[in-house]
């Protein structure tokens, strides 16, 4: 097992990590920027490294600095946390050439499945099914011949793209031929790489996800699936494990997830996203090879803590249970809280936590890096922390959730609380009627 590894991450997830990782026994490093000297990774690591100025390209994506602190410190390996480096096959290739264990997939997983055009190939490999679409596109002619085909509205989306970024829904071609040049460009911006694959748009759909684990010498199992259905802007708000398919679709989807995933001999933790459409069609959309956000709901039903079995494949223990030991029971929901005014379509509100307490209680969990006197950084993600319930089912665990807002409080930014009370009232959540469109047909058609 590893004596020392180093967090290149901030924020609740870098938290997360030093946690589990204590209580393994192992020292952490964490890197940070300026704008989080005060956090609170950076307040409980063992050690702490800053790795530039708060811009993301000089300090959490600057890999040499990263590097450096690595070798600096003496850290054996590197947890990437999600987002910034996580799922960078260039940066896993630097941590090997360098010595360095990266905590999760490895540089070939990620080739294999870091792009939306190779993982649509890789699912079609495996008998999983794909939204009708294409892959990369090279010119706008072949992205209108595309369409023509598949029929509008058509969905563009950057093949590296990933957290809801780089999407342009195109209703006519005109707009597609007016609008490829301007997402090319978006998906450069966004991730370096300005390649395009085309889906067809599903204007009403699910979006469930199933979380797997690989020991990278062909076992995978998964630890259940969870509805990830609620959103804005294409980047979840709630997430809740179990779904409420029915249980022999659910069982198709996990399935579906595993025979994915061992088609690469994947490694470490990932998550297997679906959309589903109203008729109980279900679509490989892409994998996120990486811790996600929402994988505290997936551990509140297994009782598994995911971050110590990424450490313990990544050191060559491998997983060390069997699908069969994997035992699922009640229902938790996440709430995410963001520093964003839902009144004023989520703009970001950032700045300095007068006072926070986040609820407590039997089956109440909280993940945040923030404090009272914390003061919000500008530069990144708007998550301040995650709220997440269990109960032995999910009307309880609704009325759980719904009093562990009510108890949280945090005086200073906006948040998303105020929207998620709501929503834990709202008749078509509670009777499980969620679709990505939700907030604008479900939310606005209760409160006219």
């Amino acid at each position: 097992m590893f004596k020392k590894i180093l967090i290149a991450n901030r924020g609740e997830i870098a938290l997360r990590v030093i946690r589990t990782a204590r209580e393994m026994g192992i020292k952490t490093v964490v890197v940070y920027s300026t704008a989080d000297e005060k956090s609170l990774p950076v307040l409980l690591a063992d050690e702490s490294v800053c790795v530039g100025p708060p811009a993301s390209n000089q300090s959490y994506l600057n890999i040499p600095n990263i590097l450096s602190a690595a070798l600096m410190t003496g850290a054996e390996a590197i947890h990437p946390g999600y987002g910034f480096m996580a799922e960078n096959p260039e940066f896993a290739r630097m941590c090997r050439e360098h010595g360095i264990i990266f905590i999760g997939p490895t540089p070939e997983n990620m080739d294999d499945l870091g792009s939306k055009a190779n993982g649509r190939a890789v699912a079609t490999a495996a008998k999983v099914p794909v939204v009708p679409g294409t892959g990369l596109l090279e010119t706008v002619e072949d992205a209108l011949a595309a369409a023509k085909q598949i029929g509008y509205p058509v969905l563009l989306k950057a093949s590296a793209g990933g957290g809801g970024r780089g999407q342009k829904v195109i209703q006519t071609q005109d707009e597609l031929a007016k609008g490829f040049a301007q997402a090319q460009e978006e998906a450069k911006l966004y991730f370096g790489d300005p390649a395009l694959i085309m889906e067809k748009f599903l204007t009403e759909f699910r979006h469930v996800e199933v979380q797997v684990m690989g020991d990278g010498k062909g076992k995978v199992i998964h630890v259940g699936e969870r509805d990830c259905s609620i959103q804005r802007r294409n980047q979840k708000l709630i997430e809740e494990a179990p779904s409420t398919l029915p249980e022999s679709l659910r069982q198709e989807i996990l399935a579906a997830g595993v025979r994915l995933a061992s088609s690469i001999g994947y490694t470490g933790a990932g998550t297997l996203e679906f959309i589903l459409d109203r008729d109980g069609n279900y679509y490989f959309m892409e994998m996120n090879t990486r811790i996600q956000v929402e994988h505290c709901v997936s551990e509140m039903i297994s009782n598994l803590d995911l971050v110590r079995m990424q450490i313990e494949i990544a050191a060559g223990e491998g997983l060390k249970i069997d699908q069969d030991d994997v035992v699922l029971s009640g229902h938790a929901i996440e709430c995410r809280i963001n520093a964003e005014d839902p009144d004023k379509d989520f703009r970001p509100s950032a700045g300095k936590i007068d006072e926070v307490h986040f609820a407590g209680g039997p089956g109440v969990r909280v993940d945040t890096h923030t404090y009272s006197g914390y003061s919000i950084p500008p530069n990144y993600d708007s998550l301040i922390g995650k709220l997440i319930v269990w109960h032995e089912d999910r009307d309880k665990a609704i009325a759980r959730m719904k009093r562990a807002l009510e108890e949280s409080v945090i005086q200073g930014p906006k948040t998303t609380i105020p929207l998620y009370i709501k929503i834990m009232d709202n008749p078509f959540y509670k009777r499980g009627a969620v679709m990505t469109n939700f907030l604008k047909t479900r939310m606005e058609t209760v409160e006219k």
